[in-house]
């Protein structure tokens, strides 16, 4: 299927996979983790309810996992045109947020709850997994959390109401993109899943405001602003559900 054709690597991301892009297929080669098969079961039943890739070819062995799938069209979200437009891509992230919670998840085959995800967290954890200097710099030390386990302990003592809907899980720019005016594609579904409505919120408005200020390539976009996410959506900010969810992911 891929013979032939030419190809460049993609290392946008923060994942340890190797993606591999043709001019319509992508190939992701990844070590290998039962995760990754329930990854590949959330996309087949997205199939005709959002804009997936297509998974044309799905192989594993005991190493690694080899998942090739149709490209998505258009630009990433974190593109200089719309960080240069803030108002249109506003409305096309609370589009992106919509599309997921408009999709009835009562068959869905993948729950990513709290239960789930600190599960997840106490493992990394306790195998000291986390990258304490991948974080924001007031999550530990000085006015923050003493350690992982110290944050990790907080979280389980601190559960929010849970409000389920399908999460994407990742819901950061590089991971929707829009073609014309539209979403045409979410990408990087490794954490899709029936999950809390905050957490999509909470990863999406801080990938918004890192991309703003030059987090990524060092250009600032003084005239975007991340608090424009919420009036789009239409909902007000919980700030203590955003502050959750975003100390939450420091432990991945």
């Amino acid at each position: 299927m891929i013979s032939g054709k030419s190809f460049q690597t993609d290392d946008v991301g923060m994942s340890n996979a190797q993606v591999i892009v043709f001019s319509d297929l992508v190939l992701k080669i990844a070590p290998y983790q039962k995760k990754n098969e329930e990854t590949v079961r959330v996309m087949r039943w997205l199939e005709n309810k959002l804009p997936v890739p297509k998974v044309l070819c799905y192989e594993c062995d005991a190493e690694r996992q080899y998942l090739l799938m149709s490209r998505m069209p258009g630009k990433m979200a974190c593109d200089a045109y719309y960080l240069e437009r803030p108002q249109e891509l506003a409305e096309r992230l609370a589009e992106a947020i919509r599309m997921l919670w408009s999709i009835d998840v009562s068959d869905c085959p993948r729950l990513r709850d709290l239960d789930v995800e600190l599960k997840e967290a106490r493992i990394r954890v306790e195998n000291n997994m986390v990258d304490v200097n991948h974080v924001e710099p007031t999550t530990f030390g000085p006015g923050g959390f003493k350690d992982p386990e110290h944050l990790l302990d907080w979280l389980e003592r601190n559960r929010p109401n849970y409000e389920p809907v399908l999460s994407h899980g990742d819901l950061c720019l590089p991971n929707v993109f829009i073609d014309h005016g539209r979403i045409s594609g979410f990408i990087d579904l490794g954490d899709t899943g029936i999950g809390d409505k905050w957490r999509d919120v909470a990863l999406c408005y801080r990938s918004l405001r890192w991309n703003a200020e030059g987090a990524f390539g060092g250009k600032i976009y003084p005239d975007t602003r991340a608090e424009v996410l919420f009036d789009a959506i239409g909902i007000k900010p919980d700030p203590e559900k955003i502050r959750y969810y975003l100390l939450l992911d420091e432990l991945f």
